[in-house]
């Protein structure tokens, strides 16, 4: 990973920020598209990395796609005479949920993490980079078999809008990888918007990206730092007994398992869980 140049966005706290450290103490240089830079005045971790030129800091909003073109060119172009393409893209959009009786946990807007993934996918720059994207377990009708009988009253009442925005992330995924989507899970126009398709890559057209579907996620400690990564189980596709996963053990897989070893998880959908 040294001198590897990685846009992060969503990178603000948890499995965004805590990859992005990772990453970082490989020597990449890591972009964060932030709203709020000032989020990280008090983080003596990543003001080192600054100091060091490694870590970059730009203010804007995902959901603005000028704001993404921009991300993309200033991580490409670092200084006048050293422009070449991301590596890697880490998106790990997720806002502040908030809590109704009636329809459970929800962002405002609806579909944040769709518009801003489809923002990505308009202003895709070319070479392509490679793109890992977190979205949730249990979301689709298939993956939602193997969710746990006791969390599936959890699933089902308290999470089913924001999992519909995730949903809607992984159409636009599986529509730009030619990956088959059941068409009874899709998110509709309601989160994808109307002609969504139009501006993003045609079916099939691009091919390297990775979703990881983590369990229920949790603040524990990384038991992969002690464990490796046995600490975990992760599968292409739906895993079992899938109960929980620590928001640090998703970002050692996302780092020494997929970035590291790109070619293997590159194109699938991955599920982890302790």
């Amino acid at each position: 990973m040294e001198n590897s140049r990685v846009l992060v966005i969503g990178g603000s706290r948890n499995i965004g920020y805590y990859s992005a450290i990772r990453l970082l103490a490989l020597g990449a240089t890591v972009t964060f598209l932030l709203r709020s830079p000032q989020v990280f005045d008090q983080d003596e971790t990543i003001q080192h990395y600054i100091k060091e030129g490694k870590a970059r800091l730009i203010q804007g909003d995902a959901l603005v796609k000028d704001d993404v073109r921009r991300a993309w060119s200033e991580a490409q172009h670092q200084q006048e005479d050293n422009t070449r393409p991301v590596d890697f893209l880490i998106f790990t959009v997720g806002g502040t949920p908030q809590f109704s009786l009636t329809k459970g946990f929800t962002m405002t807007p609806l579909n944040l993490v769709t518009k801003c993934f489809i923002n990505v996918l308009e202003t895709l720059p070319s070479p392509h980079p490679n793109i890992i994207a977190i979205s949730s377990f249990g979301i689709t009708h298939a993956s939602r078999k193997s969710v746990p009988l006791l969390l599936k009253p959890l699933y089902k009442y308290a999470l089913p809008i924001m999992h519909k925005d995730k949903r809607g992330m992984e159409e636009a995924i599986s529509h730009s990888a030619g990956w088959k989507w059941d068409a009874r899970d899709s998110a509709g126009d309601e989160i994808l918007g109307v002609d969504w398709t139009s501006n993003i890559p045609n079916a099939g057209d691009f091919k390297n990206i990775a979703v990881i579907r983590p369990a229920l996620l949790t603040d524990g400690e990384c038991r992969a730092d002690v464990k490796g990564s046995e600490a975990y189980r992760v599968k292409d596709g739906d895993l079992e007994s899938s109960w929980s996963v620590s928001r640090k053990d998703v970002a050692h897989f996302l780092v020494e398992g997929m970035v590291k070893h790109w070619q293997e998880w590159e194109g699938k959908c991955t599920s982890i869980a302790y």
